[in-house]
């Protein structure tokens, strides 16, 4: 058991097609309590708009769209709020990511520059260690390798795992197709790769998605389908209480409570924790 966390973003993935298709996903929900690979799965709601990069920004900062100003997926620019990485980085820890490029706009150099921004070694950067692609059907099997090469290469105490094709999948065929559910079916077999070696290495791991998908092949609006989106939480450190009602806006100061970071004002999903553990291995 450690500090040392990797957050999953599945985009676009709708909260019911996760509970149908993430078949590997969903075995470690249906474990023993005693099971040292047990995960817990909750349903958050999106925050509004639901489109990426406003949404991307909502659980990397803990912070509204309508507040940090990235409202719609065209806006180019840094952020300009304390990020899970800016606070990793103030209190001494590393980072690293295998995302979309949109993250490297965020949180690194905007606008971004493959040839620059696509291979990133700079213990300076706020993400220090990054491997970024630009095409949406960039394969999740591919994606998955990436962090897997981070994690290896460079032990990050905090590692986003960011995968594109579920979102991609249903901007081409929509919510009720064969080709959206295969898709989220296909990247939880990639998943379930390196998941178990994430969880004997002592990982805190979170799987959740961004928004989720409509029949029209889109998404940004209020529809639940849009909205709702899965939540697994997998380690010794959470509570697993079923009760416990997480907020996306709380995904980024819960991530601060299992790094260990002090200080950071964001809101917590409290619920979420196993006080005791926490208490005692915070920082």
């Amino acid at each position: 058991m450690s500090n040392k966390v990797i957050l999953v973003l599945l985009d676009g993935l709708a909260y019911e097609t996760a509970q149908q298709c993430m078949g590997f996903t969903q075995g470690l929900v249906e474990q023993s309590p005693t099971k040292k690979c047990r995960a817990t799965l909750y349903k958050l709601q999106c925050e509004l708009p639901s489109m990426s990069r406003p949404l991307y920004e909502a659980i990397l900062t803990g912070v509204a769209p309508a507040d940090s100003g990235i409202v719609h997926n065209h806006i180019i620019r840094s952020s300009n709020q304390q990020s899970i990485f800016s606070l990793a980085r103030r209190a001494g820890l590393s980072t690293a990511a295998a995302a979309y490029h949109w993250v490297s706009e965020l949180y690194n150099r905007s606008p971004y520059d493959a040839l620059r921004d696509r291979f990133t070694d700079d213990p300076e950067q706020l993400i220090q260690y990054g491997i970024f692609y630009h095409q949406d059907s960039y394969p999740d099997s591919h994606l998955y390798l990436d962090a897997e090469w981070l994690r290896r290469h460079h032990d990050p105490d905090f590692l986003l795992v960011h995968p594109m094709n579920i979102d991609d999948a249903g901007h081409r065929a929509g919510l009720d197709s064969a080709h959206y559910r295969n898709t989220a079916r296909h990247s939880d077999t990639y998943l379930s790769e390196y998941l178990l070696t994430w969880i004997d290495a002592g990982y805190q791991i979170l799987i959740t998605a961004d928004h989720g998908m409509n029949g029209d092949k889109s998404h940004g609006g209020t529809l639940a389908e849009e909205r709702d989106v899965p939540l697994y939480v997998i380690g010794e450190r959470f509570s697993h209480d079923p009760d416990a009602a997480p907020r996306q806006l709380e995904l980024c100061g819960t991530l601060c409570e299992l790094l260990g970071i002090e200080g950071h004002m964001k809101p917590v999903a409290t619920a979420l924790l196993n006080q005791g553990l926490n208490k005692g291995l915070n920082r």
